[in-house]
């Protein structure tokens, strides 16, 4: 079952309304049909891409505290151990995740446990996959603690992404698996895990959201 994110609503208002005063203009200017008739297959198609990067997919709500589950569809672009120096100050192992405009957007927790940290940080628009995207570009950090440690996520927005949704607030109690947050076009999510967790993917493996094991803690 598909239904649209309550974030994709107004762009997809928007989209229509746009679309509609191209065609009523190039119907009032009289184009040749066959430049209506393009036109018209091009608004159409534009706007159920729209729609399409809007979906918001039914899974069902899998909750297992030693799974890390992926955050978001896409595919695994970095599988590293790394410092983290914005919170965790330690070295963590690092597994993000990109995904494309042909992707589901929303973002879920990959673990349950008790938000410590949020913070939103303004920044460039570097493509998502480049190797500084995660620290120079827009982003949001979600700091979640649970018995297993301290487990660090971070939306960061793409070449074409312009705005990061992110629900999460401090001292909240998030369930594993509930909506994390939305980034509107290409995107990647990078989660940091403790030293010792069992990295259960590959570089360049396709994942999806609230369903691929990502680790086992």
């Amino acid at each position: 079952m598909i239904k649209i994110h309550k974030e994709g609503l107004g762009a997809i208002v928007v989209s229509f309304v746009f679309l509609a005063v191209v065609m009523l203009f190039a119907s009032y200017l009289h184009v040749n049909s066959w430049i209506w008739d393009t036109l018209f297959v091009l608004c159409v198609a534009t706007w159920f891409m729209v729609i399409r990067f809007f979906r918001y997919p039914f899974r069902t709500q899998i909750v297992d505290d030693s799974v890390v589950f992926s955050p978001c569809d896409g595919e695994v672009v970095v599988i590293e151990e790394v410092y983290e120096p914005e919170y965790l100050k330690t070295q963590c192992l690092q597994v993000s995740v990109f995904m494309s405009p042909l992707n589901v957007h929303a973002n879920w927790y990959p673990v349950s446990g008790e938000v410590e940290y949020v913070k939103y940080h303004p920044g460039k628009y570097l493509v998502a996959w480049h190797p500084k995207s995660s620290c120079e570009n827009e982003r949001t950090t979600v700091v979640v603690s649970n018995d297993k440690g301290k487990f660090l996520f971070r939306q960061v927005a793409g070449a074409m992404a312009r705005r990061i949704v992110c629900y999460a607030h401090k001292d909240l109690h998030v369930e594993q698996n509930t909506e994390l947050g939305f980034i509107k076009f290409g995107s990647r999510v990078d989660v940091y895990l403790p030293l010792g967790s069992k990295i259960q993917v590959a570089l360049g493996q396709k994942v999806v959201g609230k369903v691929t094991h990502i680790a086992l803690v």
